[in-house]
């Protein structure tokens, strides 16, 4: 029987691929106009540092141009985010994995909870 406190280790090296709902007005609630879509951009790298365990990670150019459409300042409230761990094929790499972040287009948020996505491999 496993004692309290035990956690189910989890494999940061394996591929996998998470699809969820960032909500980004809580995390840029208070902070400076002038200081938001780029808090954003760091709250999102934070945050698939948390869900996934790599430190090197990735943002794509369609996530980056939907959060800096409305400007500095109006960023949108919440952002649908496909997190994929993918291995490094870089032979210099100093991590053997990395995760790359991709927006995903919704009509709206309600009712959308984190799933796991199969990998297309």
């Amino acid at each position: 029987m496993p004692k309290k406190g035990d956690k189910k280790k989890v494999d940061r090296t394996a591929t996998s691929t998470i699809e969820c709902t960032i909500n980004l007005h809580k995390r840029l609630h208070k902070k400076t106009f002038k200081e938001r879509c780029p808090r954003a951009i760091r709250e999102i790298r934070k945050f698939a540092l948390q869900q996934m365990g790599t430190p090197d990670i990735r943002l794509t150019v369609q996530l980056n141009q939907f959060l800096w459409s409305r400007g500095i300042r109006n960023v949108p409230r919440r952002v649908r985010v496909r997190l994929s761990r993918k291995r490094n094929d870089d032979q210099n790499a100093t991590h053997k994995t990395f995760t790359m972040v991709s927006h995903v287009p919704v009509a709206g948020y309600k009712e959308l909870k984190t799933v796991r996505v199969k990998d297309e491999q």
